[in-house]
């Protein structure tokens, strides 16, 4: 059985023995920690799927977050699965922190703050006793610059990781535009997020450095966005045009109170004020449920496809894929969608993002698989338009027949 190193690989890479060189920097990249919090609207999923109380989920586990969200629509049960082991290390964490933390303020100052001293003797007393050892020896491991990763609760955890590094460098290059993107956190309205952003931000993307530097595959490396994924984001405009469109929608289309993905993308990190937007997990209204309900969530190191592989015929109910499949082949397309409509119970829904607008299974899935689902169009594009996040060209759901 390939290690979960080299299922990275080929779930990047898309086939065995050998790829692009840009694939195999990617891969590599995404061995670590990727993203510290998750890049998908949980609001706009849960609505989607309309979870209910005897439902199964399955779900990519990536940051996290989404996973705990999940738990305020009260499933019977959660299986979080991912081939990173950093996320898996996070997931794990955010469970046993929610389980044993002493109240709702110790549990806001470690994940909405995450920048506390106090976080740490926090980890040592109430958290790293309840941790499996693996995870336990990632946060007290060692990250590149020699400090305990776990440290990163205490200097700013959203600061680290793929994701964090590339809001950080955006920023960074944006100043020496002389631009600070904080700057939109300062707008009381709509319409100052607006003019804001078409007069201080949308500008930095006409400029001949951040068209050449866009169009580098690796450039969005920070993003968790591969190669394939890449050139399905760009299709035939500038990536530079497609990355201020998708900055647009998160500047400009949701209030900032409402909206903790702004925040993270101007402010690197969630709003300190109390009345601050927050993911569902995170709010003082829903901590107790995601205490109680923690236990049902099982976290698995193993791929989506190899998780139904082993699951009993018409055993889940839901099914979150996140944005996986922009990195699939055809063959690993019909693998996955094969275990999944194997596994659904009647009424079973899928939900997927895709860097390009459109759906990507049409002609790639055989037609007597695809045929199986329903695609809600209509209401596909209605969750596209409302997901916060506003990185993903399209938001997909597919119900079975």
């Amino acid at each position: 059985m390939p290690s979960n190193n080299r299922k990275i690989e080929q779930a990047v890479i898309g086939h065995e023995g050998g790829g692009k060189l840009w694939d195999r920097a990617f891969a590599f990249a995404f061995k670590g920690l990727v993203y510290a919090q998750i890049w998908e609207d949980p609001v706009v999923d849960m609505e989607a799927l309309q979870i209910a109380p005897e439902h199964r989920v399955a779900t990519i586990a990536s940051g996290g977050c989404n996973v705990l969200s999940y738990l305020t629509a009260d499933p019977a049960e959660i299986v979080a699965v991912d081939l990173n082991t950093a996320h898996i290390a996070l997931a794990h964490l955010k469970l046993a922190a929610a389980r044993h933390l002493p109240d709702y303020a110790a549990f806001r100052r470690f994940f909405a703050e995450a920048d506390r001293k106090d976080n740490i003797a926090a980890y040592e007393i109430h958290v790293r006793p309840h941790l499996d050892e693996t995870s336990r020896a990632y946060w007290e491991g060692r990250d590149l610059s020699g400090r305990r990763r776990i440290r990163g609760f205490a200097k700013g955890v959203y600061k680290r990781g793929l994701l964090g590094g590339f809001i950080g460098m955006a920023h960074l290059v944006a100043r020496l535009y002389r631009i600070d993107p904080r700057e939109l956190l300062e707008a009381e309205t709509l319409e100052e997020q607006r003019k804001i952003f078409e007069t201080r931000l949308a500008p930095i993307f006409d400029k001949k450095f951040i068209r050449w530097l866009t169009d580098q595959p690796a450039s969005l490396f920070g993003l968790g966005i591969p190669p394939a994924q890449f050139e399905a984001l760009a299709g035939d405009a500038r990536m530079s045009d497609v990355l201020r469109a998708r900055l647009e929608k998160l500047a400009c289309d949701f209030a900032l109170e409402d909206n903790y993905f702004a925040w993270q993308a101007f402010g690197r990190g969630y709003g300190k004020g109390a009345g601050a937007p927050l993911p569902p997990y995170l709010q003082e209204r829903h901590f107790e449920d995601v205490r109680a309900r923690a236990e049902r969530v099982m976290v698995r190191h193993i791929s989506m496809t190899d998780h139904l592989a082993g699951a009993d015929d018409r055993s889940h109910d839901r099914y979150i894929l996140l944005d996986a499949q922009d990195w699939m082949s055809d063959a690993q397309l019909t693998e996955l969608w094969t275990e999944i409509t194997r596994t659904a119970r009647p009424d079973a829904r899928v939900l997927f993002r895709t860097a390009a607008e459109a759906s990507l299974l049409p002609g790639r899935l055989p037609d007597t698989l695809l045929e199986r689902w329903n695609y809600r169009a209509a209401e596909s594009k209605d969750y596209t338009a409302r997901d916060r996040s506003s990185i993903y060209g399209g938001v997909h759901m597919y119900a079975l027949r």
